[in-house]
């Protein structure tokens, strides 16, 4: 069950992982609410993302509006946010 606000940005992350600070900084420069889940802290959220991303732990995963994406750029995470949470554009 992924986490935070099941009609947001939801960002599963762990320490030390240069994709997810990627992201992160690529983030900063847009207005887009979400939430952060830290996967090392978060057992459930480990087993989350694991369910979702073929039995690893590969991070950053994002959900929008609860459907899941493994490894995205910030094109395709906005993507998804224009197709299923437009309303967090506004």
């Amino acid at each position: 069950m992924p986490y935070g606000d099941p009609d947001g940005v939801v960002v599963y992350w762990r320490p030390m992982c240069t994709f997810c600070m990627k992201l992160f900084v690529q983030l900063r420069f847009t207005r887009l609410p979400y939430t952060t889940v830290n996967i090392w802290e978060n057992p459930e959220a480990a087993a989350f993302v694991r369910l979702v991303a073929d039995g690893n732990e590969t991070v950053p995963t994002v959900t929008v509006a609860g459907r899941a994406m493994v490894n995205p750029s910030k094109k395709e995470l906005m993507a998804a946010v224009e197709t299923y949470a437009p309303q967090l554009l506004r």
